[in-house]
């Protein structure tokens, strides 16, 4: 078939049915100093030997994060993944499988989304899940929209310790929805007095822990003043390992719970894909976005799983919809239940205990160090350190030594001049005593 472009009469007539005079106009929502004026100082064409040369030339200058030391967290961790985990996820039936409309074709898709449901549900300590989302942040987004329809209201209150990036998705698409979000000051000591932003306006509160910042919150007394206030409480995590040690959130009075699987079965990736998780309570599932895999009995009487729910706009009409998800991170779930099944619960739990002994040692070297304050009190894997000099450029220089020293806060909350001398640092099981030893030789060097 021939590709027949547009001519410009077709492109004129496209615009003037949308209602704009150009196609910068459709670029609009795009701040105008993050977009191109001309094109990029490329070549206009290369051969594919020289553009393959070009590139590698490009990625030699990367540092991997398996070939040093790594101490860099914020919402993606670096832990071991077992090679059965990625030999098992690459067998044929489940890399090229799919949940076709038909889904009960697909038993064995079925069977590991159910359980991974189940595992979701438990490590949360919440009555259901759903069969995975993209990913952390716009399972949040997700998360509010959520509360939104459960409330009827139109006011959510996020956390100065929620990822900036996870703040950031949901003040779009609330920006979109026309729908109002209350964003509290970055919180890196964990003292912030959000109680005090609880009112009969608002439909859900959104709170990390460990926050963005690595602090534990205590989210029994604000799910009380949501309750009190007919408002939801929505947890969030981006570190999952940590459910293996720390009181799930569902105890803990959360009505929902929101947050990244990255940590368990999938390695950093690039930045991606990941795997979103989210559940809630049973009362709360016919508002709960995506699709929701169950157990059942065939007309034999035996055992089999079907699409218990799906709530896409491809299953229904698009003004019943629940979610505009057009997919899942299925070989991802796939990835974290084959992972979280290999350790158990006994295995989760020992995995989280090394993790924070491991943040524990490395806390102590780091307050040893002249000039650096550790923020943190309680924690898991995860701290802030304020530093005398600018992060940024502490990693920078910590980078030519080869030593990944973490993720300054300015990267994330550009232009907050109190932060610019925060510094994030996670420690997994995957570092060595080798490690922290080298990480805390060449701070000194680079503060000296």
């Amino acid at each position: 078939m021939r590709y027949l472009p547009l001519s410009n009469q077709d492109r004129a007539d496209m615009l003037a049915r949308v209602g704009v005079d150009s196609i910068d106009d459709l670029f609009a929502d795009i701040p105008e100093k993050a977009r191109l004026n001309e094109l990029l100082d490329l070549p206009r064409r290369a051969g594919e030997q020289q553009v393959e040369r070009q590139l590698s030339r490009l990625a030699s200058r990367n540092v991997p994060a398996s070939s040093v030391p790594f101490f860099v967290g914020a919402g993606a961790y670096k832990h071991h993944v077992p090679a059965t985990v990625d030999h098992l996820i690459q067998r044929s039936e489940f890399l090229t499988s799919y949940t076709p409309y038909q889904p009960e074709i697909t038993q064995g898709t079925l069977q590991y989304l159910f359980e991974f449901q189940t595992q979701v549900a438990r490590l949360t300590a919440m009555d259901v899940a759903n069969a995975s989302m993209y990913d952390g942040s716009t399972g949040t987004a997700e998360a509010v929209l959520m509360a939104h329809r459960v409330t009827k209201r139109k006011k959510a209150v996020l956390s100065g310790g929620l990822h900036p990036q996870y703040r950031e998705v949901v003040e779009g698409l609330s920006e979109l929805s026309d729908h109002d979000v209350v964003s509290m000051p970055a919180d890196p000591m964990g003292t912030e007095d959000i109680l005090a932003q609880i009112d009969d306006e608002t439909s859900c509160v959104v709170v990390q822990s460990p926050s963005f910042y690595g602090q534990l919150i205590d989210m029994k007394p604000i799910a009380e003043k949501a309750h009190a206030h007919k408002a939801l409480l929505i947890a969030v995590f981006t570190e999952v390992v940590s459910l293996g040690l720390i009181e799930p959130p569902g105890a803990q009075g959360a009505d929902i719970v929101v947050g990244e699987g990255q940590s368990i079965g999938n390695g950093l990736n690039f930045g991606g894909p990941y795997v979103g998780l989210f559940a809630t309570r049973q009362k709360y599932v016919r508002q709960m976005p995506g699709r929701l895999c169950g157990e059942t009995t065939d007309a034999d009487g035996k055992r089999g799983f079907v699409l218990t729910l799906s709530t896409r706009e491809q299953h229904i009409r698009r003004d019943k919809a629940t979610s505009n998800i057009c997919t899942n991170s299925g070989l991802c779930a796939l990835a974290f239940t084959i992972h979280l099944s290999l350790l158990g619960a006994k295995g989760i739990t020992q995995l989280a205990t090394i993790c924070h002994a491991n943040a524990v040692s490395l806390k102590k070297q780091l307050a040893g160090v002249p000039g650096v304050e550790v923020l943190n009190g309680a924690y898991f894997n995860e701290f802030t350190v304020k530093l005398p000099k600018a992060a940024n450029d502490v990693v920078e220089a910590l980078a030519e030594k080869g030593i990944l020293g973490g993720v300054p806060a300015s990267r994330l909350e550009p232009g907050n001049k109190d932060l610019e001398n925060l510094l994030i640092v996670a420690s997994t099981e995957v570092n060595t005593d080798e490690d922290r030893a080298d990480f805390v030789a060449a701070l000194k060097e680079v503060l000296a």
